[in-house]
């Protein structure tokens, strides 16, 4: 097949396109958070319903991409892209005109699984597309597109709301949808693998069915519910999650190749996105939480609250490429979370009204550790396994990646509901005003404090989660390579 180039009018077309989704889905996850507090006022806002507009989007997303991928080179990679595209548009128009919270839920829903679409369709498009370095810089863009969406979103987010409000916010990010439909008609090249596999349709149902039983049973120990549905849902889910692994190990072609874990460098890798999701991803969504919700910013000051937090990953993933010439990577990616975890013990000390300036130093300090492995772990996802798993590989990361993020979420929303009522018990108030101060639903002078104070544990449990994934991803990923220096 003839390539594209980067110096071509359609290759630079095709590009445009796929990084114009890639902007859009990081923005979709910002707008989320940002606009949750507002979304509270809504009918059916109860806690546990706004906990599932950020849930049920990353489980989608997480659980349905190597779906995608498989769909996508069965089918055509520019066929699955626009689809997708097409989907998370047409549901951001929606979302904000829906009648409730529950509603708003199943598009989220809706909107992950057509993400998941256009960015396994994209991704794939690119890279059968483009090759040699024509395909490095595309990706390279593709990752800076990444990053872009997820610094500016707050900031945009905010913006929008403090204008138009929180509808608005889900209008923007159809705008960029249309750009990447006008765009990737025009000009997107079809492809398809000849070879592909059919999907594994019972290893994907499962392997969705696990992680929305965990996640559910998760959020409903959050929301305090009491009596037999979130231990009942928690057992289902590790069912499930035994029921998965006889299933792959039986098919022919596995969703998931359990035997690439016998790599030892393969799972140090599979835990880098896990500990950005507790470094990181779960502050995006707590913090513009707590700056909206206990101290009573707008969405506008909140959003350029986030910059220092968001904006190291738009220079830190490529600096840490530069580096990992001279410096191991898992050097630098477990420097980073060391750095990371450092921010956060530091957040863990101030407030934002005891000291804002310290708050946003940490922040910056938690965000510029986070980004060296973060600019990494996908070429890592590649290089510790043989060639001819590559592509597994790569669908596994993602998965893990993505995922993670939604059990990151509910695990730690759970485990911050629990830190509320222990302070709450300790100092004769109720459960229910811990579901409140949970879901940010209260401002009591006398309850905030006891709410810091259960944020604060929080914080520490995160910053102890990411030293322990420094430290067995060190152990993973180090005497690997002084065996492959050996070998040499």
């Amino acid at each position: 097949m003839s390539f594209l180039t980067l110096s071509s009018k359609r290759g630079r077309m095709s590009l445009l396109a796929v990084c114009s989704a890639a902007l859009m889905l990081p923005l979709s996850f910002s707008a989320g958070v940002i606009a949750t507090p507002a979304i509270a006022l809504q009918p059916g806002a109860s806690p546990l319903a706004l906990s599932w507009i950020t849930n049920a989007f990353l489980l989608s997303f997480g659980s349905l991409l190597m779906a995608a991928g498989t769909l996508a080179d069965r089918y055509g990679r520019k066929r699955v892209f626009i689809s997708g595209v097409s989907l998370f548009t047409l549901l951001s128009l929606m979302s904000g005109w829906v009648p409730s919270v529950i509603w708003l839920d199943g598009l989220r829903a809706l909107q992950g699984a057509a993400a998941a679409a256009a960015l396994a369709g994209g991704g794939a498009a690119l890279a059968s597309a483009f090759d040699g370095e024509s395909r490095a810089r595309a990706f390279s863009l593709l990752g800076t597109s990444f990053g872009t969406g997820l610094a500016a979103g707050p900031v945009i987010a905010g913006g929008l709301m403090a204008l138009a409000g929180w509808h608005s916010v889900f209008l923007c990010c159809a705008l960029f949808g249309v750009l990447a439909l006008v765009t990737g008609l025009r000009a997107l090249p079809e492809s398809r693998d000849p070879d592909a596999a059919a999907p594994d349709w019972p290893g994907i149902l499962i392997f969705s069915t696990m992680l929305t039983l965990f996640t559910w049973g998760m959020l409903q120990l959050a929301d305090g519910s009491s009596g037999w549905l979130a231990p009942g849902l928690l057992f289902t889910s590790l069912a499930a999650g035994l029921l998965f692994i006889h299933t792959e190990r039986r098919s022919a072609r596995p969703m998931l190749d359990l035997s690439l874990f016998r790599y030892g460098r393969f799972v140090g890798v599979q835990l880098l996105p896990v500990a950005t999701c507790y470094c990181f991803v779960v502050l995006l969504v707590l913090l513009p939480l707590r700056f909206m919700g206990y101290y009573g910013f707008d969405a506008l000051a909140t959003g350029l609250l986030m910059l220092p937090l968001s904006l190291p990953m738009l220079v830190m993933p490529s600096l840490a490429v530069t580096l990992s010439r001279r410096i191991p990577p898992a050097t630098l990616c477990c420097a980073g979370l060391v750095m990371a975890a450092g921010g956060i013990a530091l957040l863990s000390l101030v407030t934002p009204h005891s000291s804002l300036l310290l708050t946003l130093l940490a922040m910056l300090l938690t965000g510029t550790g986070s980004g060296l492995p973060w600019g990494l772990m996908d070429n890592l996802s590649l290089s510790v396994v043989p060639p001819e798993r590559a592509g597994m590989a790569t669908g596994i990361f993602s998965t893990v990646r993505v995922a993670g993020e939604g059990v990151a979420l509910a695990s730690v929303s759970m485990l911050f509901s629990q830190l509320l009522v222990h302070q709450l018990a300790a100092s004769g108030g109720s459960p229910d005003s811990a579901r409140l101060l949970a879901s940010y639903h209260l401002s009591s002078a006398t309850l905030l404090p006891l709410a810091e104070q259960a944020f604060q544990q929080l914080l520490w449990v995160l910053m102890a989660l990411t030293l322990l994934c420094a430290v067995a991803i060190w152990h993973c990923l180090r005497p690997a390579r002084r065996e492959l220096a050996g070998n040499d």
